[in-house]
């Protein structure tokens, strides 16, 4: 009883002025306020908005009867006897002081991005706003912030100005810092040939983006697989795990590939895809002049339009369809320029001979395929015969010029016979030649 009374006394003596920093012990928690004991003659009180600036938070969660807490002196007596205290302007006084020394040391700071807003993220760090613009929150400008809502993130102070409540932020340069220390790592301990894996971080139409660890390499779309890629989005996702080998390092740049060498197609094609063999492959692509056709993974074969019947083809999708399996003999291997040309018409029975109806022929030329016969040839022959023939009827007009004057009439009759039968070969084999010339042309 006496030290209560003791304790009162001395309660009772003590002094506190408005602005002052006392500590007290939680008394009560109530909905919108918390009782103190502050050691004064009265008891203190926190408002809620004194305490926190969540609206929505509970104070019972927050803290608890016995619980002590650092205070400022808001007002002596707010005229119920109660000394109105506030516990946030405790900790914000305390924060101002931690970001104030981080920004003149320039060392980051730590807190958690309460929400993102127009043009940034906004972080709370002890009741202190902290406001990062988007355009320095990653190396490269992202549109789509939410990701980082609820995530702590590590940052610089670039402006810090409490009087205007203007704190900005600045993670950019912790990223670019960080990258650069991780690219510099990894090209230590890399070279070309080196077998690496990674992750699919970014996709577009000429390439994929992998993410090496420190660094990114690009996986160019020829160098995805020793077949055709058509986009690379229908072969890889973002999250995707990718092995593939360094191809080439440029400085800061990595190429990379996935066309390993122990894989490649061609490695046995001068065997494989000899000129005569016959193949079977599934039609790839259709263009206006020929189809390319699959042949193995990565080896592709062109079949010419002209290669495809022995009748006229307009278009190789008149007869053709993507994905038909088709059987053709290799007529044609460049191993340089990694081509192979295909012929469906060369596996077709040649056609039937067919009985000469037009002109004439020596027994030598009855025997011959039309299919066959070198028009050029044929022609030069017929030509050659023909000069034959001329020559002949002019030696024989020569003779006849030699006869007397009294039978030049008889003389001219056979002189115009012989020329007129050699206009008639000459005719003859033009009209041969190009009797033959058609029907190759028909069997084509």
């Amino acid at each position: 009883m006496s030290e209560s009374f003791e304790q009162l006394l001395n309660e009772s003596f003590k002094t506190i002025r408005t602005g002052e920093v006392v500590k007290g012990t939680v008394i009560a928690v109530k909905e919108n306020e918390i009782e103190l004991n502050i050691g004064y003659k009265h008891d203190g009180v926190v408002a809620k908005n004194e305490f926190t600036n969540d609206p929505q938070a509970d104070l019972s969660e927050l803290v608890h009867v016995g619980d002590e807490l650092d205070v400022k002196v808001l007002k002596v007596n707010d005229g119920d006897g109660l000394v109105q205290l506030s516990a946030r302007r405790v900790r914000t006084e305390k924060t101002s002081k931690v970001l104030e020394d981080a920004f003149n040391a320039q060392e980051p700071i730590k807190a958690v991005v309460d929400e993102v807003v127009k043009g940034g993220l906004s972080c709370t760090v002890d009741e202190v706003k902290v406001f990062i613009p988007a355009s320095l929150v990653s190396d490269t400008f992202e549109r789509d912030l939410s990701k980082y809502e609820g995530q702590e993130i590590e940052f610089m102070l670039t402006e810090y100005n409490p009087r205007k409540h203007r704190v900005i932020g600045d993670r950019k340069q912790l990223v670019t810092a960080q990258k650069k220390a991780a690219l510099e790592a990894l090209l230590s301990k890399i070279s070309v040939g080196d077998v690496v894996e990674g992750t699919v971080k970014n996709i577009t139409d000429f390439g994929a983006f992998i993410d090496l660890g420190g660094a990114d390499g690009l996986l160019h779309i020829s160098e995805m697989s020793w077949g055709r890629i058509e986009s690379p989005k229908k072969v890889f996702h973002t999250g995707d795990h990718v092995t593939a080998f360094i191809k080439a390092i440029d400085g800061t740049k990595i190429a990379l590939s996935r066309k390993f060498p122990d894989e490649n197609p061609w490695a046995d094609a001068e065997t494989k895809f000899a000129v005569g063999n016959v193949v079977t492959g599934k039609v790839a692509r259709l263009t206006d002049f020929g189809a390319f056709v699959e042949l193995a993974k990565g080896v592709d074969g062109l079949l010419h339009v002209s290669q495809i019947r022995r009748e006229r083809v307009e278009k190789p999708s008149d007869v053709l369809t993507q994905g038909e399996e088709i059987t053709a003999k290799i007529v044609d291997l460049d191993l340089d320029n990694k081509k192979i040309s295909l012929s469906m018409k060369a596996l077709l029975p040649k056609p039937e001979r067919r009985p000469n109806t037009r002109g004439r022929r020596n027994r030598e030329d009855e025997n011959v395929d039309e299919t066959d016969v070198d028009i050029e040839a044929y022609i030069r022959k017929m030509d050659a015969d023909a000069k034959r023939a001329e020559e002949k009827a002019a030696a024989e007009a020569a003779k006849a010029e030699e006869a007397a004057a009294p039978a030049e009439e008889a003389v001219e009759a056979p002189a115009e016979e012989a020329a007129a039968a050699v206009e008639e070969q000459v005719a003859e084999a033009q009209e041969v030649a190009e009797a033959v010339a058609e029907e190759v042309k028909d069997a084509e």
